[in-house]
């Protein structure tokens, strides 16, 4: 599907070496835009460079480091408008799931999902609209929400919280940002088949497929798609919303303890 004002665009992405935010910048690239990708793996970055087919960073600029670390963040945003001369579009992707029940739940991996999930989330798109304030062109923002943002799951409160707060970031943002020209909405993704996933649980495709009323688990491709409908041109009145991609989960609340 063709989607309109993605070619020439520059769109920077974290935690983009894999999973859903590869697959956008994959997507985004073959739509004709430029993309600056990050990775707190700098091996998974180069890789990840390489299989979008471009190491001569004509199209696509490699930008390692951690996407929580003030300092990176700052440079990610003035390096990308630096090599390709603007930025347009931001996915700040990059997010940590740490399982762990609630009661003894630790400070310091607290601290660790805050960190990513929130305040690198939220520091990005604050270094991002100062820069197109200056360009007075505007941009578009599409967070990485969750459905473990909507609807509760066991032993994932912290995570949770999190994902449920960049739902309402991107409400509070669509109102603050509006006068820069600033759109943000997010998605909320169900259950993805990615490497992650699958190390996590090895028939999670399996598990996944059967708890979904529509009888298959998301991929990242299924999320980069809503991703640049939502950066594109087409979505230009949509503004402070999450989209749920889930394969209608949501509607009937299955776990992987009620096929037991």
């Amino acid at each position: 599907m063709e989607h309109n004002g993605l070619k020439n665009k520059v769109a920077l992405i974290t935690g983009a070496g894999e999973g859903i935010g590869f697959a956008i910048a994959q997507l985004l690239t073959q739509h004709g835009a430029k993309v600056a990708l990050n990775d707190v793996d700098p091996a998974k970055c180069q890789a990840a460079v390489e299989r979008l087919g471009q190491t001569g960073g004509t199209s696509v600029l490699s930008l390692p480091g951690d996407a929580s670390d003030l300092k990176v963040i700052t440079a990610m945003v003035h390096s990308t408008a630096s090599h390709f001369g603007t930025l347009d579009f931001l996915v700040p992707n990059a997010g940590i799931t740490l399982f762990g029940d609630f009661l003894t739940f630790a400070p310091e991996d607290f601290d660790k999902v805050i960190a990513l999930n929130l305040k690198g989330a939220f520091f990005l798109i604050q270094q991002a609209t100062k820069l197109w304030e200056k360009q007075g062109k505007g941009g578009k923002v599409v967070l990485m929400s969750s459905q473990v943002g909507i609807r509760a799951y066991k032993n994932l409160a912290a995570y949770g919280m999190t994902k449920a707060a960049l739902r309402m970031l991107a409400k509070q943002l669509a109102y603050e940002l509006a006068q820069y020209r600033v759109t943000i909405n997010a998605i909320a993704p169900g259950a993805t088949l990615t490497e992650r996933t699958k190390e996590e649980e090895p028939d999670y495709e399996g598990t996944w497929s059967a708890l979904n009323p529509n009888g298959r688990v998301g991929t990242p491709l299924d999320m980069a798609k809503t991703c640049l409908f939502l950066l594109s041109e087409d979505a230009r009145h949509i503004n402070g919303q999450t989209l749920i991609v889930d394969g209608g989960w949501d509607t009937a609340g299955k776990y992987p303890e009620d096929l037991s």
